[in-house]
């Protein structure tokens, strides 16, 4: 892709293609239930099965949007969600609907990482992805406003997400294309870099995840058989909830990285799994919304503030996509985990588990925002990191050296990967490179030269 990112609105429309299927997913598994006559938990298998498969498609792309550009692999990814959806919403068997629910989360797998790269490459990650949440959270709660007053049985959610998918589809145009040649050369498939913060986040997404869409998956049966609402009672809660995310979205993008990203992905994590404890435990529509609501209130701001971290460490966005990978794995297993813990110990009991769940995950997530990923500069961090030397943050302080180095407390500057051409045949001697001098570099050379071509 460019290095010179276009505008955001494309982004933000594949992205909310690439998650739409996920944040309709209660929808989703209540209504294969309700009306093609299987249980919780298969109707919650064929939900992680979509999920599964969209993992699966960012898993195989991770490293390789920048070389086929974006738009070609969006364009692929609408066109299967299309398809596959299209043909799940169409069928009345269950093997043609799970079929077509493998193909189109394959699909939205694919618009997802797309998105997750070309986020990653923007100079501020945090705000684009924020804006694919509130685009997304915006669109989920319209459908579940209206979804329960139209009928239409399983066919209606994924007739939904099918042309959500081909709405989207003008604005790839504005994505980048295939890189040439000359580009496809560069180091795409270099070194990982951040190796292990990038899988201690990966490995804690995969478990947040689990544990949000556990819940989110059984949601609506919660609301219906445990708390005794109607559809239409638990669609207008679910409504309100995502107009809550919307609401904590907005808050996030003004918050920005005033407080980093530590303090919002710690705190929020705390007050989701509490949330988590009340909505499980809840039996009248009070609890149940107050639940759902300040869930769905701090969900989409950690999360934003987790894509953001996962782009920090790689601007390629590899670490985005497999993150994000990771993170549909965990949505994927979610609705089986839920079905099968709700049966057996009971809504209550699952919602404790999944809580601890989510409180023990906190604490590494927490650590890896602590310590990577655009964190600002202070006393002591120049030595560890290769910052700026001791002398020119002493001139700064002094006010000799006004606006050379970055202020203390100011984010860390992006590092721009330069490929050099290996030298064959050829030495390095001492004088091939100089010091910067009124004489066009005749000052005396202070820099370190290879005497053998390795």
């Amino acid at each position: 892709m460019s290095s010179r990112p276009g505008a955001a609105w494309p982004l933000v429309a594949v992205f909310t293609a690439g998650y739409l299927a996920s944040y309709l997913l209660p929808t989703v598994v209540g209504r294969l239930s309700a009306h093609l006559g299987l249980s919780p938990a298969q109707a919650g298998l064929v939900g992680s099965a979509l999920l599964l498969s969209s993992a699966g498609a960012g898993f195989s792309l991770a490293g390789r949007v920048e070389r086929y550009g974006a738009r070609t692999p969006a364009r692929a990814g609408l066109l299967l969600a299309a398809v596959g959806y299209g043909c799940a919403a169409l069928a009345g068997s269950v093997p043609l609907v799970v079929l077509g629910v493998v193909v189109g989360g394959f699909g939205s797998g694919t618009v997802t990482a797309v998105a997750a790269a070309g986020i990653a490459a923007r100079r501020d990650p945090h705000r684009t992805s924020s804006l694919g949440l509130l685009t997304v959270s915006a669109t989920a709660g319209v459908l579940y406003l209206t979804i329960p007053h139209l009928g239409g049985g399983h066919r209606l959610p994924f007739a939904a997400i099918a042309l959500v998918a081909l709405l989207v589809w003008p604005a790839t145009a504005r994505l980048g294309g295939a890189t040439t040649a000359e580009e496809t050369t560069s180091p795409v498939t270099g070194r990982l870099p951040h190796r292990r913060s990038g899988l201690v986040l990966a490995a804690g997404m995969l478990v947040w995840s689990m544990a949000q869409n556990a819940l989110w998956g059984v949601s609506s049966r919660i609301g219906i058989t445990q708390a005794g609402l109607t559809e239409v009672t638990v669609g207008a809660v679910f409504a309100a909830a995502l107009g809550a995310g919307l609401l904590g979205v907005m808050g996030a993008g003004l918050l920005g990285a005033r407080l980093g990203r530590a303090v919002p992905i710690g705190l929020g994590t705390v007050v989701i799994a509490a949330s988590i404890v009340l909505s499980s435990s809840a039996r009248d529509l009070g609890s149940f919304a107050t639940g759902e609501v300040l869930w769905n209130a701090f969900y989409p701001v950690v999360l934003s503030y987790l894509i953001g971290l996962a782009a920090s460490l790689d601007v390629r966005g590899r670490w985005a996509v497999l993150a994000g990978s990771a993170s549909s794995v965990g949505v994927a297993c979610g609705p089986l985990l839920g079905s099968v813990l709700s049966e057996e110990a009971g809504y209550p009991v699952m919602g404790l588990i999944l809580g601890a769940a989510t409180l023990l995950v906190a604490a590494p997530v927490t650590a890896v925002a602590l310590h990577t990923g655009g964190r600002p500069l202070v006393p002591g961090s120049v030595r560890r990191r290769g910052g700026a030397p001791a002398a020119l943050l002493a001139a700064t302080t002094s006010g000799g050296l006004s606006g050379a180095v970055p202020k203390l407390g100011a984010p860390e500057q992006a590092v721009t990967e330069l490929r050099v051409p290996a030298l064959r045949r050829r030495r390095l001697v001492r004088s091939a490179i100089r010091t910067a001098g009124p004489d066009g570099g005749s000052g005396q050379s202070n820099a370190y030269a290879s005497t053998s071509d390795r």
